[in-house]
This record gives C-alpha cells, structure tokens and sequence, in this order.
C-alpha cells in the first residue's frame, strides 16, 4: 500500500487517524496501525521484523549494562553483525553468490531467489544507529518496549524513510501528542508530496520507462537525452515526494522527521549535491560510517580510502547490482576529485557553469542507476553521446510526449530549483514569523504556509488522476 493510493488516502488513513486520536493509548493505536499497514503490503514478513525489534530492544540494554568497554564493544559489534547478517542474506546473497559463481572453479553455489522484504535497508539503518547511540551513550536505551517498536514500525518512514534516529524523535515520543497542533502543516506537506508524486513523477515515468527499454541499436541520441531527463525527473520528484508526504503524516501524529531533500538539483557541485539529496542517508553514512573510519583526520590516503568506502556502500545500499555499485563510485570519484583540486576551479567560475557541471554529472550518474545492467548503462552513454542509432527521433516517443507530459516537464524542470520560496517572499506569505506555530526543531527558514486553493487544485488534480491511471510506480520500494 503506497501513500498515493486511492486505499490509503481514502479508507487507511482517515480510519487510522480516527482511531489514533480517540485511542487512550496512542502507542498501542500507532503499534497497532503501522503493523496492519506493513501485514498490508508483506504479510508474513512482519514476524521477521518483530524478532529484530526485540532483538535490538535487548541488545541495547547488553551493551548498556556491560560492565567493561570491551564488552559493551563486543555487544554492539554483535548486535550490528546480526542486524547486517538479516540484511545480507535478504538482499545481497542472491549477488554474492552470483559473483562467486564466476570467479570460482568446481560446482555452483545455488542461487536462491527471495522476496526482499519491503523497507529492510531502512529499518535496518534505523536499528544500526539505534545501537550504535546507545553504545555512545547519546540516548539511553528505550525502557518501554512498545515505544521503541513505534519508533521501527512507524508506518510514515517504515518503507522509504527518511531514516529517523530514536535520539531526534524520542522526547516526542514520550509526550502528550495530544497537545501537538501541526495538523495543518502535516496536510499541507502530505498534498505537496502527493502532487510531486503523481502529477510530475507518474507523468513523465512513461518517457523513461520507454527510452530505457528500447535496445542499443534503436536508440537515436535526442530519445536517450528525452529518456535521462525523464528519469532524472521521475526519480527526483517520486522520492522527494515521497519523503514530503512521510513528514507530513508525522506532523499529523506530533512527530517531526528530519528534511530529507533540499533542492539538490540547485547544487553547485557534487559536494555540494549530497548535502541536499536523502540527506538522512548522506548524514548517516557520514556520523556511522566515514567518522568512525576516520574521516578526512588521517592524511590523504586515508580520506581517499575513507571516501571510497561510503560510496561504494551508498551504491550497494540501494541495490544488489554492479550499476549500483558503479553509480556511487562514480558520485565518490567525483568528491575525491573536487576535494583536490576541482573544488577551487568550480569556486572561480560563473555560477551558471558550476550548475550545468553538477547537472551533467548526476544526469549521467542516473543512467547508471536506471539502467538494469551496467553494460546497458553503457549503451545507453554511447548513445547519448551519439553512439548508437542516427537519424530521426523515435515516433513512438514523439507520441509519448503530449501536452500533459510536455507540462509535466515544465512544471519539474521549474520547481526542482527553489522557485517556490522566492515566489513565497514576492507574495510576502506567512513563513518563519510564525515560528510560534511551528516545531521548534524545524528548520522553520524552508517552511512556507501554502494557500489553501492551489493545495485543494493540486489535491483534486492528484486523485484525478490516481483514478484515470493505472501506473503508480514507487522507485523506493525496491530499496
């Protein structure tokens, strides 16, 4: 079940909502819901995520109470081991074997082939960090179980994230939710997110999935160029709205999830694009992984090592796949290279020059990411560098590309810069004035108080179309 879903708008959502405020008990209300959300989409799946909850409940309190340094060290590496071991087997045992089929002699390892459970590479993040908090003793460990399983099964971040530390959310968790009035708020960022999903991610998925799956030798260069920019759009738009609509069902609870997209197509370098995009992971592999290495603290080599490390990770994270791996390989190299030496050019040169570099880099970076082998990624490069198929554009594309997708365009092209706030700040609309309606945690500089018209416009525009169209893909869900 996805947020934009005819289902969860209009019969989970409300039902939920009902039963949350009314219920006595809204931990057991909120248990209750996001199980019955997740059973929903994996059924069976929800006992494996039950034995992790209690098994990093009582984790962390082993590594709490140990009596040495060397036994609370060896109670999280245990405890992280197991939690990877699941994560391991699920997703990147299939590739592992694969991989050693090639390169080994005798007879080959079985391939097995198992349903990923939905949301494990979030989940599993969120149950690391967990851990690794309570070993540094920056929260202390959950005494109420029921609370700190809320917290994993939370069905707002559950399956896409953004991924949220207990340390962030965990007063809030413990408070009087009833008191908290970001209803409002969390309506308004849920119809963002819902009209960034469908109304420009749906519409110019079609585009993409087309050009993508046409074969090396009848691809002509403006069709793959078409097809990237697409892409770049689609995966943009579905993840940022997605994301929105997860902070928005949180405020509707009382809770505030981190910022999880900053105009990352604004970037000015690749540096600078991974401080805006999934910033929850960027900042997570940064404070549990890159720091913990060393960082850039030890010399050169070391932070080139440590650098090629988190990438190679963030590229297996989100697949078991050479592409994927190549892709965050490709961002890390182009770190590494701007940390030594490009960063000062791109410094010293016009702004419209710094943009169009980044751009062309992460819109090559996406075809490696879209491509479903990196051989096809390839193909695809050599044909948009006109490689491939000479000659007239492809007219099924041409026949693709209608009016409503043609705005779709527009519209994502337009508003993947931060065009909204300057048009908020010319219309002099409500926005960090009113920080006393706000979270007082919230980055209150990037929030604006929407009018009520174009919100309901894009809503009934939405629903308009989730009923006319039978394509609602979510690209996250493989993750």
């Amino acid at each position: 079940m996805v947020f934009s879903s005819i289902i969860f708008i209009f019969y989970f959502l409300p039902v939920f909502l009902l039963g949350y405020y009314v219920a006595g008990w809204r931990t057991g209300a909120l248990l209750v819901g996001s199980t019955a959300f997740y059973v929903w989409g994996e059924g069976a799946y929800i006992v494996l995520l039950g034995a992790l909850i209690l098994l990093n409940y009582g984790g962390a309190w082993l590594i709490d109470r140990a009596s040495t340094e060397t036994r609370r060290r060896l109670a999280l590496v245990a405890l992280v081991a197991l939690d990877l071991a699941v994560l391991g087997w699920f997703k990147y045992a299939g590739f592992a074997a694969e991989n050693l089929n090639r390169i080994l002699p005798g007879d080959p390892i079985p391939l097995i082939e198992q349903k990923l459970p939905l949301g494990i590479s979030f989940f599993t993040f969120q149950l690391i960090s967990y851990a690794f908090d309570v070993y540094r003793r920056a929260v202390a460990p959950e005494r109420d179980l029921d609370k700190f399983a809320a917290y994993i099964l939370m069905f707002p971040h559950l399956i896409a994230g953004p991924i949220v530390r207990y340390a962030h959310i965990r007063d809030e968790m413990h408070a009087d939710r009833r008191k908290t009035g970001h209803v409002g708020l969390g309506v308004q960022y849920f119809i963002v997110g819902l009209c960034q999903k469908v109304l420009i991610a749906n519409t110019v998925a079609p585009v993409a999935d087309y050009a993508f799956a046409l074969s090396p030798a009848a691809l002509d260069p403006l069709t793959a160029w078409t097809g990237a920019v697409a892409y770049m759009l689609q995966i943009y738009f579905d993840f940022c709205g997605y994301s929105n609509m997860a902070i928005g069902l949180a405020f509707m609870l009382g809770f505030t999830f981190p910022k999880n997209f900053n105009y990352p197509y604004a970037a000015q370098s690749i540096t600078d694009f991974w401080r805006r995009w999934h910033m929850s992971l960027s900042s997570w592999f940064r404070d549990y992984v890159y720091i913990p290495l060393g960082g850039n603290r030890r010399g050169l080599a070391r932070t080139v090592r440590n650098l090629l490390v988190v990438f190679f990770l963030t590229g297996l994270w989100h697949g078991a796949a050479w592409n994927f791996i190549v892709w965050g390989l490709f961002h890390g190299g182009f770190l590494m290279i701007e940390r030594f030496g490009l960063g000062r050019g791109l410094e010293a040169s016009p702004r419209v020059l710094r943009h169009a570099y980044a751009l062309l880099v992460v819109l090559v970076g996406w075809v490696f990411f879209r491509a479903e082998t990196l051989g096809g990624a390839v193909d695809y490069l050599g044909a948009m560098g006109g490689l491939g198929q000479a000659g007239t554009p492809d007219v099924a594309l041409a026949n693709l590309m209608n009016a409503q997708v043609m705005a779709a365009f527009l519209v994502g092209a337009l508003f993947a810069f931060p065009l909204l706030p300057r048009i908020m700040a010319q219309l002099a609309a409500p926005t960090a004035g009113r920080a006393e309606n706000l979270p007082p945690d919230l980055d209150t500089r990037n929030v604006h108080i929407l009018p009520i018209l174009p919100l309901l416009i894009g809503f009934a525009l939405s629903i308009a179309m989730l009923v006319n169209s039978s394509l609602n893909p979510f690209l996250y869900f493989r993750f």
